[in-house]
This record gives structure tokens, C-alpha cells and sequence, in this order.
């Protein structure tokens, strides 16, 4: 419980951060496979709580970029554990990051939940969940996914989702 408050507090303040103009990076040469690998050893415990397979492949070309090590992590952590959340016992959840010709990509594909066709122009909205209620199953503010967008968009990149729709990931 502790730790979850700690987390939401952590997410209000890099809102605040970002609202207000005063989010920096740290930009440095990062390894992108270590800093995944190291978000994803953060999230095992909950994808072994729940019995989720994690995979991570990784293209030896993606190689050492500039970018913030940290914030990246947190991308990784945030995208990982979200899909997660979303995929039920026995599930798994792939990551794979990639060189293309100008850039590198994450892409996390998960044998979720899925995500409403109405709900995937608004995922990245702050405080926006697919279920509102008070009595939905899963926790959080709904701002991990706002904050992994400015955190993409302020290294220059850019974020999409994909989802076929209600049970398919």
C-alpha cells in the first residue's frame, strides 16, 4: 500500500512537472536494452504474481542513443506494467525494441483486455480509464499513459496505441 501511494505521488508530481514547463532530461549515451531490461526486471514480480509470461526481444542494432536513462526506464516500467494490469492469469505480455532507419521503437503487445475502439483516441489523456467507476478492478489515477507521452514526445519521439478491440490484447 505504501508503495502504490508512493507511486501515485510520484505520478502527480511529474504532471506537475509537466504542466509547468519545468520537466527536464538528462540526456546521456543509454544502452536501451539495459535500461529495458532493467524495467522489466522491476515488473516480474507482478507478472509472476499473476502467472504472465514477460519476453523481451531486443535487435543487437539498436545499440547506445542520447537520452535519459531514467525517464526511459520509466517509459519502459509504465508501458510494461500497464499491459500487465490489463492481461489476465496465464497471459503474456511481449516487448520488443527495434532500430528502424531513423529510429528506435518499443512496442508492448499483450494478450489483454483490449481497448474499446471509442476509448483509443483518449488514451493518453490524464485522468482518462476505460472503466471510471468506483468499483473497477484495477487501480491508478490514469496517468501513466499521459505521462509515458510527454516523456516519448519531450526525447522527440511519438506514441501510438493499437488494439483490435475488446479481448484482443
Amino acid at each position: 500500500s505504501a508503495q502504490r501511494q508512493a507511486q501515485l505521488i510520484e505520478e502527480l508530481l511529474d504532471v506537475a512537472r509537466i504542466v509547468s514547463g519545468k520537466l527536464r532530461l538528462e540526456i546521456s549515451s543509454v544502452d536501451l536494452r539495459d535500461v529495458t531490461r532493467a524495467a522489466l526486471n522491476v515488473v516480474q514480480p507482478a507478472a509472476d504474481a499473476k502467472g504472465v509470461q514477460v519476453t523481451f526481444d531486443a535487435d543487437e542494432m539498436v545499440g547506445v542513443i542520447d537520452a535519459d536513462k531514467a525517464r526511459f526506464q520509466q517509459i519502459a516500467w509504465n508501458l510494461v506494467s500497464n499491459a500487465i494490469k490489463f492481461t489476465p492469469n496465464g497471459g503474456s505480455v511481449i516487448v520488443r525494441l527495434r532500430r528502424t532507419q531513423v529510429n528506435v521503437e518499443l512496442v508492448v503487445a499483450d494478450t489483454g483486455q483490449g481497448i474499446p475502439d471509442g476509448f483509443l483516441k483518449s488514451v493518453f489523456e490524464p485522468f482518462r480509464q476505460v472503466d471510471e467507476s468506483t468499483t473497477r478492478a484495477n487501480g491508478g489515477l490514469g496517468l501513466g499513459l499521459s505521462i509515458v507521452k510527454h516523456l516519448v514526445e519531450a526525447h522527440g519521439g511519438t506514441i501510438s496505441v493499437y488494439s483490435a478491440g475488446a479481448d484482443q490484447g
